[in-house]
């Protein structure tokens, strides 16, 4: 069976989407699209933009997204058998699996994206990747100084067995940074991000978001949907709209994502959209797997 895989914010790169949008008509007609839905120039970002201009959020998310579902759309016989997506590629993953239309799904990224970035200035916050310590070893050092210090720390992205990131207050970031090291982790290291996505913090965003996601028509999917929050398949709804308004203060879990998926059947990965990163961390999960991408 094949699954698809679509990447969330950090996989972005200066000329995404061009050859896309050069090589295909219905490419260039999605693209122009977004630019008339998001009223800004956003192909110009992807297509020429500095590093820069692709790393503010309001920019990155749309761009991901966008490259990864016109490549989607682009890909001859596209047909999965399952879908998921990491945090923002879960909306990518319920357009590519007909849950969302194009239109709706590019204006609930753009508001995701607007939302966090408010989120974001509340709250001084960053994430941090922690490597070669046990996910419960790190889950108990980000809940002890939550509790004594007062400072938010969480668990925030299960990426592949001995790869967890954390997420929370620049203060409490930087202890446990300390702390895991100690700890025994082979790497602790503050990311270059502008908050911390995937925790209590981004509560904020979660209620603005919610009210326009409750508002989306969505439709039941062609083949069942893995989502971020409890990296179970559905493909009920309801259940999925819920699971996509929580995705934002939740954890994202990826590695049990995986393993259920390949569980339920999956032999081959193929991840659409920018980069090779997902491709990477199913082959640390699932080694048997085949994996390319789109």
């Amino acid at each position: 069976m094949k699954a698809y895989v679509f990447p969330g914010q950090g996989a972005q790169f200066s000329g995404m989407g061009k050859e896309l949008y050069e090589s295909s008509s219905l490419a260039r007609t999605l693209f122009d699209k977004a630019n008339e839905i998001i009223g800004f120039d956003i192909t110009r970002i992807m297509f020429e933009g500095s590093e820069e201009e692709l790393k503010q959020t309001n920019v990155t998310q749309p761009a991901v997204f966008l490259h990864s579902v016109i490549l989607a759309a682009t890909v001859e016989g596209f047909r999965p058998d399952m879908v998921a997506g990491h945090s923002l590629g879960e909306f990518s993953a319920l357009v590519a699996s007909g849950a969302l239309a194009f239109e709706d799904a590019l204006r609930l990224v753009a508001k995701r994206a607007e939302a966090m970035q408010k989120a974001c200035e509340l709250t001084p916050s960053t994430m941090a990747a922690v490597l070669n310590l046990p996910d419960e070893k790190v889950e108990e050092i980000a809940a002890a100084i939550t509790s004594e210090t007062g400072e938010t720390v969480v668990a925030a992205n299960y990426n592949c067995p001995g790869q967890l990131v954390i997420s929370g207050t620049i203060e409490g970031i930087n202890i446990a940074v300390e702390k895991m090291k100690e700890a025994g982790a082979k790497r602790a290291l503050v990311l270059q991000v502008g908050g911390a996505f995937h925790s209590p913090l981004m509560e904020p965003a979660r209620e603005e978001l919610a009210r326009a996601i409750r508002e989306t028509t969505f439709k039941s999917p062609a083949c069942p949907v893995y989502q971020n929050v409890n990296a179970l398949p559905s493909t009920d709804v309801e259940v999925i709209r819920e699971n996509l308004i929580a995705q934002l203060t939740a954890p994202v879990r990826w590695t049990r994502t995986i393993q259920n998926m390949v569980a339920d059947g999956a032999t081959e990965f193929v991840e659409c959209g920018p980069g090779k990163v997902l491709q990477g961390l199913v082959k640390k999960i699932a080694p048997e797997v085949e994996t390319s991408g789109a």
